[in-house]
Parts: C-alpha cells; structure tokens; sequence
C-alpha cells in the first residue's frame, strides 16, 4: 500500500495508528522520494534485504515492488499488525522486535529510517553485527549526519571511525521535514553506507572499541586517554613515539587509519 497525503489521515485515524512519540516515528508521505531511497539501494534479485522501523510502510511498498527477500523488523506492534495485513502475500516478512536484538548477520542489503534516539546505537549494531551487508541506506536528521561523515572536528567520534574503516559514506540526498506526518522539527538526510568486502572486517572492529575508549575524554589529550586506558604511562608514551602521534593531540584530530594502527599496535603487544 503507498503511503501518501491523501490516504496518511484515513490511514491513522481508521486504524488507530497515530504516530507514538516515544518510538520517534513520523512517517514519510512522499511516495516519489520514499520510491528514490528504495532505489538508492541498488537491490538485486538476490539481495536479503533487512528494513529498520517500517511504520505504515513507506518504504515497505516499494520494497515489495521488487523480487528479493524482504524482511520489515519493528517494535510497534500496531505497525506490525497492520503491516500483516497489507503484506501477507508478498516478499516481505513482518517481524515485531527490537532491531538491536534481531539476528542481521546473513543479510546483504539494510534500509531504514532511524528514530532519533536510537540512531547511533543502531548504526552501531548494523556495523558491527552485519557481516555480509555490502550497502546500507538510512534516512537520519540532518544535524545528526556529521557525527557519521566527519573524520575530524567535534562531531568526529568512534561510529565515524568504524564507517571509514569498513568502506565509505555517500551523502544521497535531503528529504525537507514537510515531507512527512507528522511534520519533525528538522530536515533529513538519505545516505549510504558502502562496505569494502576487501577489509579485514574483524581488525576494524577492534579499532573501534579502542577509538570509542580513547574518545570518552575528548577535551583530554590522546596521551592521557592512553594513559587511562592502558594502565601503563611508558606503553602509552612508546605508542605515541613509535607510531608518530603528538601527545598532546585531542581524540578529534586522528584519523581513522591512526586508530587503525593504535589497534594494531596494542594486538601486537599482547
């Protein structure tokens, strides 16, 4: 079933389906830009695909447009119950659960539009738990992009570490607040996230539990993050010296690839 604004308000007030604050869901009444971030995730025929959060299925309908397996996880279960109905004879599998407890590890694609206050720990968990994704689409607000796409600068933090080290990050597209119910405070952003399939997956990961250790005092320098993580103010002032690191630099002014190498180095150590 398209969702759109001429069917949005029968939809909601028929099925008692209004939007719950506490689940973050404003739903997306554009059908033209709920087809083109579908289409952004280049399916194929043998493509599983995972979608995060379906609500009333905005993107749902368009995903069961196409001929791959399709999997819709959402704790909702108004939305589930309903999406039951619509989608019981299709490709698409309705699933009530959190995202964050759900077996991802054999899909290949993801999408989704992401509640607020889950966004940082789901992209997380789709990072790190999604071992055969090879692209990920995510509709997101917009201040909250820099915190992914940064590799500097004091949005920079351990997610962005981990984005930069599996692949890379492709901003799409801005979807403007008035093009959902109900109307959010701010405009979203549709990016992609590519995996290298290249990439030593677990190697990555390792540097991201250190980034996320060295970040917890961003205002202290990298040398005391290391000094308060490793126990060991020698181990730490070598490490600085042997990789070329200025001590005195803050956790935002590394790059993704001296993370890598602090990662390597501890593992060599051990």
């Amino acid at each position: 079933m398209e969702i759109n604004r001429s069917n949005i308000f029968e939809i909601v007030n028929k099925a008692d389906l209004k939007p719950d604050k506490d689940y973050g869901q404003n739903f997306l009444v554009e059908p033209q830009i709920s087809e083109k971030i579908v289409d952004a995730l280049d399916l194929k025929e043998s493509d599983t695909v995972i979608e995060v959060g379906p609500g009333l299925g905005s993107l749902t309908h368009f995903l069961s447009l196409k001929k791959c397996d399709v999997t819709a996880i959402d704790i909702d279960k108004r939305m589930i119950d309903f999406l039951n109905i619509v989608y019981q004879n299709s490709n698409v599998k309705i699933v009530e659960n959190d995202i964050r407890k759900f077996d991802i590890s054999k899909c290949s694609k993801v999408i989704g539009n992401l509640p607020y206050n889950i966004t940082t720990e789901t992209i997380q968990y789709f990072l790190q738990n999604a071992k055969n994704a090879k692209r990920m689409v995510f509709m997101i607000q917009s201040e909250t992009f820099a915190h992914f796409a940064d590799t500097k600068g004091k949005e920079y933090g351990p997610t962005s570490v981990l984005i930069h080290l599996l692949g890379n990050i492709e901003k799409l597209f801005v979807v403007k607040a008035g093009s959902f119910y109900p109307v959010p405070k701010c405009n979203s952003t549709v990016f992609a996230i590519n995996i290298d399939t290249r990439v030593d997956y677990f190697s990555a990961i390792n540097a991201f539990k250190v980034a996320k250790q060295l970040f917890i005092n961003r205002r202290k320098t990298i040398l005391n993050n290391l000094v308060n993580y490793l126990k060991n103010k020698d181990l730490a002032n070598k490490l600085c010296i042997d990789l070329n690191i200025n001590p005195l630099s803050r956790p935002e002014q590394l790059s993704p690839e001296i993370y890598f190498s602090i990662s390597e180095y501890l593992s060599n150590k051990q």
